[in-house]
């Protein structure tokens, strides 16, 4: 048996993608189902996959289930110390799981004003003082992390880490976000990751755009490094 993991559209569930790309970018094999967001079949895809009402959702390989991203991440950080999905090194590994549970339980006003979204980039949105705060704090911790174990990841190595941020750099392309250079170099870093290239590409597969994420703005391409 191997695991299996539920979710949503690519292009557009966050938390999905959390769930995701531990077990691509750490070479763990896993199933993946895949279900439609604001359809009638996702209750009824949920339901059948485990007794919850949310994606990402993981059964293990010896039964149990793993309801929540953040579940998933420390569940295989610790099946499977040897991949390098927290750093080993003590310090690092304290920012790094600080780092995944700061970005698990905040940046609402980010992520209420800014759905990931990787079917297009806007133009022209207007930034709330939230969401200044929100970038503002990004900016000081992804800094921190960078200077402090010298890159090119937060913590050194890509880890857990970077995959709890991958949906926030999504945002900043997406929305064209005001982001120093800094974090517009982790930004690109991020969207050029061959895991998430993966996933990018997949999710241009899973249906139709979602009318529900479609705005009043300029369209522009969205801006995957070439």
């Amino acid at each position: 048996m191997t695991y299996a993991l539920l979710i949503a559209d690519r292009s557009y569930s966050s938390w999905s993608l959390r769930g995701w790309l531990p077990f691509a970018a750490f070479d763990i094999p896993v199933e993946v189902s895949v279900t439609r967001l604001y359809d009638e079949r996702f209750a009824r895809d949920v339901a059948a996959f485990a007794p919850g009402r949310t994606v990402p959702v993981v059964r293990t390989p010896d039964g149990g289930l793993l309801t929540e991203s953040i579940a998933i991440a420390w569940h295989l950080a610790e099946a499977f110390p040897d991949r390098g999905l927290l750093p080993a090194e003590p310090v690092a590994r304290a920012r790094a799981i600080s780092l995944v549970s700061e970005m698990h339980a905040g940046f609402a006003a980010l992520r209420g004003a800014c759905p990931m979204n990787l079917r297009t980039a806007w133009g022209g949105f207007e930034v709330s003082d939230a969401v200044r705060s929100d970038l503002a704090r990004l900016e000081l911790i992804w800094r921190l992390a960078l200077e402090a174990h010298g890159g090119p990841w937060l913590c050194g190595a890509y880890s857990l880490a970077d995959v709890f941020f991958a949906p926030v750099a999504t945002r900043i392309a997406t929305y064209g976000l005001p982001a120093s250079d800094m974090a517009q170099a982790y930004v690109a870093r991020q969207l050029d990751h061959p895991a998430f290239r993966a996933w990018y590409e997949a999710g241009l597969s899973d249906g139709p755009e979602q009318p529900n994420y479609d705005m009043d703005l300029p369209r522009r391409p969205f801006p995957l490094p070439r």
